[in-house]
């Protein structure tokens, strides 16, 4: 029970809103194929309703709340109880919802005409219920379960489990959320946390970096509670779940024996058997009038990813839900600057999609011995990766002071161009296991490998 309210409490949390009144969901509800498994839909809701202009000030979460769902998280637990998948389904991902439900006892109505927008809209449609009934219709899966909560929930969660660790390879700020940290591993507070959870206007911007921000500090918190010892125990799994539950709304089909059955399934996962995936997109900037810039799903890799749930398997290592390409590249090299004093090789790199300026007429008249030497500023280590991947055998060089295009200095060498393959969905949200996406130097949570029993629907 304690893990399982540590792990629902946390994903539900990684959002913003406040739920105004207990909205469970309706018992009647279309029944997608049942697949195997257990799924529960994890849901933030932002709203400043009922929030003080103070504690605005506190969570950094000024304006007007859309009244929608900020943050959604769908999580599968295995027939067997020896796995859980965790996907992350962004905010602003563009489906057709669900018809509403007809209340119970009433005749079957007329369809109506199909709807569609962000999926965060499915809740100011129709709140708890439309929300689920439109994850149903998106992926084909059936939900078991759902948990909802909201920004204070976040804050009071973290601050009563002792705080939460963030990690960041580079400096992170963002005024909207309030955001302001340097680069290493730091332990924060529920405050601290949930501006780490919110941020998207940060490099790289957008719903995918912020998705996997909030995995990792789900992930990291319960590896660090689990290291501990404060996952174990009957009396103090009761205290943190009296704790915990008070932040997070459950509807009418999740009772205590549930959540008890879930969360023995849970308490007896190793890092490797836990999954963190988000839906792979296709379209990042789909501009919809009256809706404004959606997502649109990648449709084959997508319905790999549901398909996947429903029979049961896992996502990771599924080249159907993530392709492996040959060369992958980190950043898109559209988007490198590069200067190339040969004009064969500016010409290559140039088809190879990078941002190519030919510096050939200034070339040395004898070129330096040896291969090719990328030069670059410092903090731009993947854009020179990645040009380096598409350089087999070039050298890097950081240069202090060096403006923001890289240079390619041409040796005596052949210079071999390899095709580089920019996929945004690897780069920022490829699927992963637990185990990989710790901040580095927290512990590994000691636990058994086996689970005795599976949590049934």
């Amino acid at each position: 029970m304690r893990r399982l309210t540590v792990a629902l409490t946390l994903l539900a949390t990684l959002a913003g809103g406040s739920y105004a009144g207990s909205r469970a969901l309706s018992a009647e509800r279309d029944t997608p194929g049942a697949g195997r498994g257990t799924n529960i839909l994890v849901v933030g809701i932002d709203s400043r309703a009922g929030l003080s202009a103070a504690e605005k000030r506190r969570l950094h979460v000024g304006g007007e709340g859309c009244n929608c769902t900020d943050v959604m998280m769908l999580v599968h637990l295995s027939e067997n109880g020896r796995r859980a998948s965790i996907v992350s389904i962004p905010r602003d991902s563009y489906v057709q919802y669900a018809d509403p439900a007809a209340p119970p006892g009433a005749p079957p109505a007329a369809p109506l005409p199909a709807r569609f927008g962000k999926i965060n809209g499915a809740f100011k449609a129709g709140s708890g219920p439309l929300s689920v009934r439109t994850v149903e219709k998106a992926t084909g899966l059936h939900i078991h379960h759902y948990l909802e909560t909201d920004f204070t929930g976040f804050e009071q969660t973290v601050n009563n489990l002792g705080g939460a660790t963030v990690c960041t390879d580079k400096p992170l700020k963002d005024d909207g959320s309030g955001l302001d940290i340097t680069a290493g591993v730091h332990h924060t507070d529920g405050n601290g946390a949930l501006r780490y959870a919110r941020a998207r206007h940060i490099n790289r911007p957008g719903d995918l970096g912020r998705v996997r921000r909030q995995q990792r500090l789900v992930n990291d918190l319960l590896a660090r509670l689990t290291a501990e010892g404060a996952l174990s125990g009957p009396v103090s799994t009761a205290k943190t779940a009296r704790t915990l539950l008070k932040s997070v709304r459950t509807d009418a089909h999740t009772g205590l024996d549930d959540l008890i059955r879930i969360g023995r399934a849970l308490g007896r996962l190793r890092p490797e058997r836990t999954e963190f995936a988000t839906v792979p997109i296709r379209l990042f900037d789909h501009r919809v009038p009256g809706v404004g810039s959606t997502l649109v799903w990648d449709e084959a890799r997508s319905a790999a990813l549901w398909e996947a749930l429903a029979a049961d398997r896992p996502v990771t290592g599924d080249t159907r839900i993530q392709p492996v390409p040959e060369t992958p590249a980190a950043v898109d090299p559209a988007k490198i600057k590069v200067r190339v004093d040969d004009a064969t090789l500016a010409a290559a790199l140039g088809r190879n999609g990078f941002a190519v300026t030919d510096t050939s007429p200034s070339a040395p008249p004898v070129r330096p011995a040896g291969p090719p030497v990328i030069s670059y500023a410092p903090g731009r280590e993947e854009e020179a990766a990645t040009l380096a991947a598409a350089l087999p055998g070039a050298r890097l060089q950081e240069v202090p002071h060096h403006d923001t295009a890289l240079d390619v200095a041409v040796g005596t060498q052949p210079v071999p161009v390899k095709t580089v393959t920019f996929d945004r969905n690897t780069a920022e949200g490829a699927p992963v296991t637990a185990d990989t996406l710790r901040c580095p130097g927290t512990p590994k949570p000691p636990g058994p490998t086996t689970a005795a029993g599976a949590p049934r629907p």
